[in-house]
């Protein structure tokens, strides 16, 4: 198993249809959970043990996605209520070394529980035209909402796994 990429690298080749939005919505909105019942029982320890060799701590990458999923949320947002706007990036590994990711994770998992509440209900009000809309990433081109829902469902279960695989590998 590659480590960096437990579960592989967003792909989907297929068309984006309805039940693939749906299935992917259900996936966002159920992170949050499945993340608190893979962490409840961790302490202070093996929350600041890296998934991997040069990787983030579990602590880390529970912050990160309550970070990366809140801009998730206002690109969505800007493409929904702007023509093609060009969406700024931030730097996740700088952002990982600031002093709020030395917080409880308590904090950020309730900041997810809430954020997946209001982005799910944006996510399903969608219609099918709005699926088409697009925003610019500078480095990853242009974005169609749908397939962005996708990257998204795959990033919480890409974070996801890097938790549960070193639980996994260390008997947690």
């Amino acid at each position: 198993m590659d480590m960096k990429y437990p579960i592989g690298n967003f792909q989907f080749d297929g068309e984006i249809t309805n039940s693939v939005i749906r299935d992917w919505i259900n996936e966002i909105e159920d992170l949050p959970r499945l993340l608190r019942d893979a962490v409840k029982d961790l302490d202070n320890e093996q929350l600041d043990t890296a998934y991997r060799s040069g990787g983030w701590t579990v602590r880390q990458v529970i912050h990160h996605l309550a970070d990366s999923h809140m801009n998730a949320y206002i690109r969505f947002k800007l493409a929904l209520t702007e023509e093609k706007p060009v969406i700024k990036p931030y730097d996740e590994t700088k952002w990982a070394e600031l002093s709020d990711y030395e917080m409880p994770i308590d904090i950020s998992l309730l900041l997810l529980k809430a954020l997946h509440k209001r982005w799910t209900k944006l996510l399903r009000s969608i219609s099918p035209a709005d699926m088409e809309k697009t925003f610019i990433h500078p480095d990853s081109g242009e974005v169609s909402v749908g397939e962005n829902i996708g990257i998204y469902a795959w990033h919480g279960r890409h974070h996801l796994a890097h938790i549960t695989s070193l639980c996994n590998r260390k008997g947690w």
